[in-house]
């Protein structure tokens, strides 16, 4: 399985597990993940979620080779359910990173309210490498939180980033040492699940509510662009390059 879903103790986990692939994430788990997080959501007894990976891996982001047979289109395709219900949740998020976090699997932690890494956590934002733009209004999320020349490096040159980096910008609360990471994750759950649940909605509603419509208008204004450049040259040269395990040559391209 893919991935993994559980819920024990008020918490609900949604875990990538597909080693194989660096829990490459495919259509199929984006339909998953949205219908988890939508079914936790009308759940009384889920009063916080978890977002896992594996030791040394939380995702490599998109599985290329699905996703050039499943672009993201609309409103109802997996990933922009999956983005929809991650960035709407009332309840609290929490995601614990090991590992590789590429593309979606670092966008996806400015819409989480607690993330901890591990010491051995690299981020990396590559879309302008793939010939694409950034998305799940990561060109709106990332300068919000480590202003805007930090985000003007991280997505325009696309390079990865370690923890602590990923510390000073914001986008993590506390780095951890591997082995400790999931039971420090997993304590900060409970710590929410044992608070009152109206009190901790609430208070996430109030902290978010004008984010939300700017995210929200942000992810469709990304995607109108993100549609059109994954038809474009110099995506189909970079995806290529990737398929065919060489180095993209954009000099061709204006």
């Amino acid at each position: 399985m893919d991935i993994t879903i559980s819920k024990a103790d008020g918490i609900l986990t949604i875990g990538f597990d597909r080693p194989e692939k660096k829990n490459a994430i495919t259509s199929a788990m984006y339909q998953t993940m949205a219908d988890a997080l939508k079914e936790g959501e009308s759940n009384p007894k889920v009063r916080a979620i978890m977002l896992i990976g594996l030791p040394g891996v939380f995702t490599a982001g998109n599985d290329l080779e699905d996703f050039l047979k499943n672009p993201p289109q609309g409103e109802n395709s997996p990933v922009a359910q999956y983005m929809h219900a991650l960035s709407h949740a009332s309840k609290p998020v929490v995601a614990a990173v090991s590992g590789v976090a590429v593309g979606i699997g670092t966008t996806l932690l400015l819409h989480c309210d607690l993330v901890y890494a591990a010491d051995d956590a690299k981020f990396a934002m590559p879309f302008s490498q793939l010939g694409l733009c950034p998305e799940f209004a990561s060109s709106l999320t990332v300068q919000r939180v480590a202003g805007y020349h930090r985000a003007a490096e991280k997505l325009l040159l696309g390079e990865v980033f370690k923890a602590d980096e990923a510390l000073a910008m914001g986008i993590v609360n506390k780095v951890l040492a591997p082995a400790d990471l999931l039971a420090y994750a997993r304590g900060q759950a409970l710590k929410l699940v044992a608070l009152p649940a109206a009190s901790i909605r609430a208070t996430k509603q109030l902290m978010k509510r004008d984010q939300q419509a700017q995210n929200a208008a942000k992810m469709v204004e990304e995607m109108q662009f993100f549609s059109a450049m994954l038809k474009a040259p110099e995506a189909k040269e970079a995806f290529s390059a990737f398929l065919e395990k060489r180095k993209p040559d954009f000099t061709q391209f204006a």
